[in-house]
């Protein structure tokens, strides 16, 4: 006779990347949370549905609340995927959940120097949308800079190595230089975004001045200070 039994489905599996975030908390802990609570009074949904790992390198393992770390964050809705630069061994670790992965992953700014001191202004590569960014989308190319011809709308991602250029309106979140890069700056020729930030440091809309919102402006850096800047400066 035959076999009738229903064919089984193949099981697909594939890779993917994606962007995490890094806490490194510093002792004492609780002045520590008190300002992340701070810069979560200004941008209460940084975190939210982000994948974060925290490194625990700037820690000695004694420290008063480390066994609580992660209940804090957690009830902060900081979701924690991985633990670096801790150790098992730690006393005050040996409660913390199974499922976090105890390991050292490799930072996205660990570039290496060019051998060939002439390949050192090789421009980087770009990317470039000529499409609008749509609400829920996201983009993400830590190799370069982001270009962007058309409008990036209200709940939106754009994650960039270099920096980012919107010849529309920017709205959503811009982030810029993360492939360790502080000169970095995000370029729009309408300036709306809920959050920008390069290499590290970000900033929120209400911390943009009314005076170049919904205009054009670029940002950038200036000694690890957001700033904002007319984008034509007409002398």
């Amino acid at each position: 006779m035959p076999d009738t039994s229903p064919s089984l489905p193949q099981i697909r599996i594939r890779g993917r990347s994606f962007l995490s975030l890094v806490l490194s908390p510093e002792a004492p802990l609780p002045s520590w949370l008190a300002s992340l609570d701070k810069q979560l009074e200004r941008s209460s949904f940084f975190f939210l549905g982000k994948p974060v790992i925290l490194n625990l390198e700037l820690l000695s393992g004694q420290e008063e609340g480390l066994e609580n770390l992660h209940l804090a964050l957690s009830q902060r809705n900081i979701q924690i995927i991985s633990v670096e630069g801790g150790s098992l061994t730690w006393e005050k670790l040996k409660n913390w959940p199974k499922t976090f992965i105890f390991g050292n992953g490799k930072n996205i700014d660990n570039l290496d120097m060019p051998a060939n001191p002439q390949t050192a202004n090789v421009a980087l590569p770009c990317l470039i949308i000529d499409e609008q960014v749509r609400s829920g989308q996201s983009v993400l190319f830590p190799e370069g800079d982001v270009i962007i011809t058309n409008s990036v709308a209200s709940g939106t991602e754009i994650v960039a190595g270099g920096s980012i250029h919107v010849y529309g309106a920017l709205r959503g979140r811009a982030i810029a230089g993360i492939s360790g890069q502080p000169k970095a700056r995000i370029f729009a020729y309408q300036l709306e975004a809920e959050l920008m930030a390069i290499d590290g440091y970000y900033m929120t809309a209400e911390e943009i001045d009314n005076d170049f919102s919904m205009k054009a402006a670029q940002v950038y850096l200036d000694k690890d200070v957001m700033t904002v800047a007319p984008l034509l400066k007409i002398k």
